[in-house]
């Protein structure tokens, strides 16, 4: 079919060239989290290099819910025609090895519908890889007794994460926790980036739907939502540390204009924008990361 016989609806995937920067964070990246991965399972790099395999289960399972999550973006940026770049994988010298992934717009989002589809698309598709990943992680893990010598990081319970844990060990005792295999560990992960990345605040994930959903109004609510990181730093100080980071990055909560906000959203975008919130209440954790 050529571009001319292509009707509207029909969205004709262009991969570009990839970049070499693109290309050098990616395997830099998939290094990193190897590394992470494989120090994990108690493997030992630089004394054996071979134990960089021990971490193909949690380099991969995480690189996939990342690049998931970005090619949603990706994917319906090309189809309201809005220049996007490739993913940009961000390495790092973390326990996970890295600080995520983003694709940056170049050009800007003109209409209402758009935005709310290019930005839930990503959330959507990694929450989808994400689940399963958590769920076959969790039927690998070990169950094992807690002791007041425990030393460990503890990992706070999203809602959905107290259902899966509870369906797939139903027997599990107060005295009694989960120790994560690695797959199960990058599921948890991608929950956790999921329900940050909806948070409604600025050019997050969150913020382009809001924005869409709530017009005019999403301002007022963005600062709410980003006041509301202060309390919760009580809980864990890793908001408090977020809600820097959003400072520094973004430099502030309001979301740039599109010209069509007077247009209403469709019913099936509203959906949408509800599917978001309903998933970023499941992924939501007070106190994601804890020391034992």
């Amino acid at each position: 079919m050529t571009n001319a016989e292509a009707t509207k609806d029909e969205v004709i995937l262009r991969i570009p060239k990839i970049p070499r920067i693109n290309a050098i964070l990616f395997f830099l990246t998939l290094f990193t989290t190897l590394l992470a991965g494989s120090m994990m399972e108690g493997g030992v790099f630089w004394e054996n290099p071979m134990d960089l395999l021990k971490g193909i289960p949690f380099s991969l399972t995480l690189m996939l819910i990342l690049g998931t999550h970005e090619f949603g973006h990706y994917y319906y940026s090309q189809k309201h025609k809005v220049e996007a770049t490739l993913p940009y994988f961000i390495p790092a010298p973390t326990f996970i090895g890295t600080f995520g992934a983003f694709i940056k717009m170049k050009s800007p989002v003109k209409k209402r519908d758009a935005l709310l589809q290019i930005g839930a698309s990503g959330p959507i598709a990694g929450f989808l890889v994400a689940v399963p990943a958590l769920i076959i992680g969790l039927s690998m893990s070990e169950v094992i007794e807690m002791s007041p010598e425990f030393g460990g990081i503890i990992l706070g319970d999203s809602i959905l994460m107290k259902i899966l844990t509870s369906a797939m060990h139903p027997s599990l005792s107060a005295s009694q926790d989960i120790m994560l295999h690695p797959i199960a560990f990058a599921g948890w992960i991608g929950l956790l980036v999921t329900m940050l990345n909806l948070l409604p605040i600025g050019q997050l994930d969150g913020g382009h739907v809001a924005y869409a959903m709530l017009g005019y109004r999403h301002d007022l609510f963005a600062k709410f939502a980003f006041a509301a990181l202060i309390p919760l730093s009580l809980f864990s100080l890793n908001w408090l540390v977020w809600a820097v980071l959003i400072l520094i990055v973004m430099r502030t909560t309001s979301h740039p204009p599109v010209q069509d906000l007077h247009i209403p959203l469709s019913q099936n975008n509203k959906i949408i924008g509800y599917v978001c919130l309903v998933i970023f209440i499941l992924c939501f954790i007070p106190a994601p990361i804890q020391a034992g």
